[in-house]
């Protein structure tokens, strides 16, 4: 949706290492800042939009070409027209889905309609956005639109904050307290059971004085609690206001002593 960054820019060039391997034109970015995916008027109002700086990344990343289109190619019959039925990783988890209502009808309106119009073979999502990761590879495979989801992985700043479009907002002191999100993650990774991992994650939020929206372990694909589950993939996933900023982050999880890898760095 545009103001891109670093982590954007390490999607393009997965995209354009990816294109050469499948023997493709090239990797095309699409830039569009999708209206139905706003829950929020005000946070739609506020989206930093910066094409010029946009289309600098994306050429410096290898992008073969930026498809940038209007609202009115986007949605020629209008806005509410064209939303696939969800999967139940949109509707059932009461994560990003419980707290910004209709925002994965939008997600799933916009991505079927740009695959519609620009029609690849593969296209690559950030796995910092783990639910719509999910979301997206989910409506794929229920339309047979016939596209591979590729992930690509979190890119953070040095001192482990993801990169987002919506760092820009964050003051010093916010910024600071930010990184509660992450070292949450990485606490938990000492936990030994889902609860507690949990529970350490509200901890070290807490001692920020962030309040979680939530904080919480779910199976990685379905999202489902772990005792609905019956996979081994687990998945950390938090989401807290830092001032007036609404950010997330997430990471795998194992339980302390099987193997588990660092959250949020792999």
């Amino acid at each position: 949706m545009g103001a891109l960054h670093e982590g954007h820019a390490s999607l393009v060039r997965q995209g354009a290492a990816l294109a050469r391997d499948l023997g493709a034109w090239g990797c095309v970015v699409t830039v569009f800042v999708n209206p139905t995916q706003f829950n929020d008027p005000a946070d739609f109002a506020r989206y930093p939009k910066t094409l010029d700086v946009d289309l600098a990344i994306c050429q410096g990343a290898g992008a073969a070409g930026v498809f940038v289109p209007g609202v009115e190619e986007v949605y020629p019959r209008g806005r509410e027209e064209g939303v696939p039925v969800l999967p139940a990783v949109a509707t059932r988890p009461g994560l990003e889905d419980r707290h910004r209502p209709g925002h994965f009808a939008g997600v799933c309106q916009v991505v079927k309609r740009l695959f519609e119009m620009t029609r690849p073979r593969a296209a690559v999502f950030g796995e910092k956005d783990w639910q719509q990761l999910q979301v997206v590879r989910a409506m794929t495979g229920m339309l047979g639109l016939g596209v591979e989801i590729v992930a690509g992985p979190t890119v953070r700043e040095s001192d482990g904050l993801a990169m987002s479009s919506r760092n820009r907002f964050l003051g010093p002191a916010d910024r600071r307290r930010a990184t509660a999100l992450s070292r949450g993650l990485r606490a938990a990774l000492g936990a030994s059971t889902p609860d507690e991992a949990e529970r350490v994650m509200g901890e070290v939020l807490g001692s920020e004085g962030v309040e979680a929206e939530y904080a919480v372990i779910r199976e990685a694909e379905t999202l489902t609690r772990p005792a609905e589950s019956v996979g081994a993939r687990w998945r950390a996933l938090v989401a807290a206001r830092v001032g007036s900023v609404r950010l997330i982050d997430n990471g795998a999880w194992r339980p302390a002593g099987e193997g588990g890898v660092r959250a949020g760095r792999e």
